[in-house]
Formats: C-alpha cells, sequence, structure tokens
C-alpha cells in the first residue's frame, strides 16, 4: 500500500472540516486558508482516492456515501492525532506553545482581549490564537482548547466551569427618555421605538423576556431598527435610537459614562452563564490549566458590570 504523505494528510483535514460543516468557507476559517485551497486539497484527495467525496450544489456540500464513511474514519484519525498531542502536552509542567481560544464576538472584545497581555506577562512562552465569532464551534474537530459559551452544557465529552450569570435588561439614552418618557411596564414599550437584535447564524430577532412576579413573560417588539451586532444595538441606543435589549456586560461602559440608562431595572431576569468548556482530553493540559485559572480573575463575583448596572439603576 503507498504510505501516506503530507499533501493526502492535508487533503484529509480538509476534507473532515469541509464535511463537518457542510461549508468550503467555514472549513477554511477554521484551518485559515483560503475557500479555493481547500477545495483544491479536496480535489486532489478525491484524485488520490479515486472517489467523489462530495455532491456539490449551488447552496450546499452533500456527502456522498463514500464521503460518509471516509467522513466517520477521517474523525477518528484526527481524535487519535489530539490525543497523542495532548498526552505530550501533559509531560510539561509550565504552560508554552499555542493555546487556542474561542469565545463569541462581544465577550472576546469586551471582556478577554483586554486581559490577554497580563495573561501572557504571567506566561512567556505562550502564544494566544483568540477566535471570535458567534458560531456554534466543535472543540475536537477545530483544535480549541478552551472556549467562552453562553447557556447549558450537556456534552459529556467536555468540563464546564462557569464564570459569571449574564443578565440581559432593557436600555435607552437619557436623551430618548427625555422626549418619550420612560416606560413603567413592560407593556409600555408598544408606545416606544424599539432595537432589536438579529441572530446571524438562524436569522431570528431576539424576544424580549421580562420577569413580572412569578411569571416570565416573552415579547417581540415591533422594532423600528434591527441589527445583527450585539455592540451595534448598544450604540443605536447610545445615540438616542430608542428602547433595546442589552447583555449587562455591553452596556454597562455606556451606563457609566452616562450614555446609557436602565429601563424596565425591575423586570430583568438572569438569563443564563457565562462558562469556560474545554474538551476532556485537556484535563491535565498546563496551557488549559493557566488560563481558566486566570479567567477566575477575569470573572470576579460580583462582577464589576452588574455593580455598574444596579448602580446606574438606583440613581
Amino acid at each position: 500500500m503507498e504510505p501516506i504523505n503530507l499533501d493526502r494528510l492535508a487533503g484529509i483535514v480538509a476534507f473532515a472540516r469541509a464535511a463537518s460543516y457542510g461549508s468550503f468557507r467555514a472549513a477554511a476559517q477554521s484551518l485559515s486558508v483560503s475557500p479555493s485551497a481547500v477545495s483544491k486539497m479536496i480535489q486532489r484527495l478525491e484524485r488520490q482516492l479515486g472517489l467523489r467525496l462530495f455532491t456539490r450544489t449551488t447552496r450546499s456540500l452533500v456527502l456522498t456515501p463514500e464521503g460518509h464513511d471516509l467522513h466517520e474514519r477521517a474523525l477518528l484519525l484526527l481524535r487519535a492525532a489530539e490525543d497523542m498531542a495532548q498526552s505530550a502536552a501533559t509531560t510539561r509542567s509550565e504552560p508554552a506553545g499555542i493555546l487556542k481560544i474561542a469565545a463569541p464576538m462581544p465577550i472576546g472584545t469586551r471582556l478577554l482581549a483586554s486581559g490577554l497581555p497580563e495573561f501572557r506577562r504571567r506566561h512567556p512562552k505562550l502564544r494566544v490564537d483568540l477566535r471570535l465569532n458567534d458560531r456554534f464551534v466543535n472543540l475536537v474537530e477545530e483544535g480549541i482548547d478552551v472556549a467562552i459559551r453562553i447557556g447549558q452544557h450537556d456534552d459529556p465529552n467536555l468540563i464546564s466551569r462557569p464564570l459569571a450569570p449574564t443578565r440581559v435588561g432593557a436600555f435607552a439614552s437619557p436623551g430618548y427618555l427625555a422626549r418619550r418618557g420612560t416606560p413603567a411596564r413592560p407593556e409600555d414599550l408598544k408606545d416606544h421605538d424599539c432595537v432589536n437584535f438579529r441572530f446571524q447564524t438562524s436569522g431570528q430577532t431576539l424576544r424580549w423576556t421580562f420577569k413580572i412576579g412569578s411569571r416570565i413573560i416573552e415579547l417581540t417588539p415591533d422594532a423600528a431598527i434591527v441589527v445583527d451586532s450585539s455592540e451595534a444595538v448598544a450604540e443605536v441606543l447610545a445615540a438616542g435610537g430608542g428602547v433595546g435589549m442589552s447583555a449587562w456586560f455591553i452596556a454597562a461602559p455606556y451606563v457609566e459614562r452616562g450614555l446609557l440608562v436602565p429601563v424596565l431595572h425591575p423586570y430583568a431576569v438572569d438569563i443564563s452563564t457565562i462558562s469556560a468548556v474545554w474538551p476532556e482530553s485537556r484535563r491535565a493540559n498546563p496551557n488549559v490549566k493557566a488560563f481558566v485559572a486566570f479567567l477566575q480573575e477575569l470573572f470576579p463575583s460580583p462582577a464589576p458590570w452588574d455593580i455598574a448596572i444596579t448602580t446606574g439603576a438606583l440613581q
């Protein structure tokens, strides 16, 4: 049998990513190469194997039966390689090499990025690769060491550590409230301009959640402005665009500068929890252990953004 070479290995990795994501573009982003490079690697692999691995359409990639079988085998190969790399890493006592971190864009820009220089000062042999996006990241397939996520985690192959509650509340600028008045109850929102958020992954708009007594209610306002970036929501609100929902950690700097005011604060709810998650295979990895320990400093209790919002609501 012909020995496997680096070119074929690269093709197998590119194929596994494209098959998992159903997209050359997403596979290329995860590998830090161009979509055309991924396409060429897979085409070479198909020629080498004498198989057609995908049925290509203008909108999607569909695995052929042969491709489906190879994908399962490729994932086993990649997981074995990952286990081997992690076994070697655990023999070190000092963090070194590359630490790959994945996080949603607002958490990465607001909470993580400013702390990375201090983290590297403590661990100068480490290089940090921070990847920010709003799509769900498969940690094992993409070789991610630690991910920051919002919500529940039930994958038995992942270890999770809660970092902080994430609260979402309504905000508006002082200028807007001076012109239009302050809503006292959630039902008052029908008389206000609303700014809403659209999820990039699903295209759905955010349902606004409030707690009234023991009841949780949800509503989707008739928004005057809809954007697909949570950072942009805060900017629109600060410019007087209306009332909108924002995570407290995003809104806090605006509240501290007097650009936003919490409204409907008694009705705010704890939506979920910000957590760090990492693969079971990295349990003893010194890079992961160092970063997870550092995260405890970046997410103190009580969180500074919670203090800022609560203080702003009392003024």
